[in-house]
């Protein structure tokens, strides 16, 4: 298994994998759906592409031995601070220390581009995901945000809101 950045030819690869993995009835393999608070699709191929053509972000992409991608975080630095989004992990195989090596490395991302801190937005009422990232060092920040309206982002079941949660690097 490795980490390395997605080229734009991963494109369809990340945009099968992130809707996989957070909506529709495959999603709820895994602990970290989203299928019952949304619906609709996560992100798009136009979506991905932008987010790769950005010069201070990258995704970085976890590839099995038969080079498969099966795990993704996209990663964009906004001044001293790293923003960390759509982290992702094929349900099959979450609950395998995926996700806490795309963390890691996420971390040294940051270092190597003199970022003093990781932070990301997470859905409230997802508390075993928040447990997960506190567990991980990140904290809550006391911030929320509104979740985005409009289909691109989903379609909400219900009203839901962003939590801001950081970790200070060493």
């Amino acid at each position: 298994m490795s980490i390395i950045p997605a080229k734009q030819s991963d494109i369809p690869a990340l945009v099968k994998l992130i809707n996989g993995a957070y909506r529709g009835e495959g999603s709820k393999k895994g602990w970290t759906t989203e299928a019952d608070l949304l619906d609709g699709t996560r992100t798009d191929e136009a979506n991905i592409s932008d987010l790769l053509s950005d010069p201070n972000a990258v995704i970085l992409k976890c590839v099995n031995d038969e080079s498969k991608i099966i795990a993704c975080v996209y990663l964009q630095k906004q001044e001293s601070r790293l923003y960390l989004g759509m982290l992702t992990v094929s349900p099959e195989l979450q609950g395998a220390g995926v996700g806490k090596r795309l963390l890691a490395a996420a971390d040294e991302h940051a270092i190597k581009n003199s970022c003093h801190s990781v932070f990301m937005t997470v859905i409230s009422v997802r508390q075993e995901l928040i447990g997960w990232y506190e567990r991980h060092g990140y904290k809550k920040t006391g911030e929320t945000k509104p979740f985005p309206v409009g289909e691109k982002f989903g379609i909400q079941k219900q009203p839901l809101e962003l939590i801001v949660m950081e970790k200070e690097l060493q």
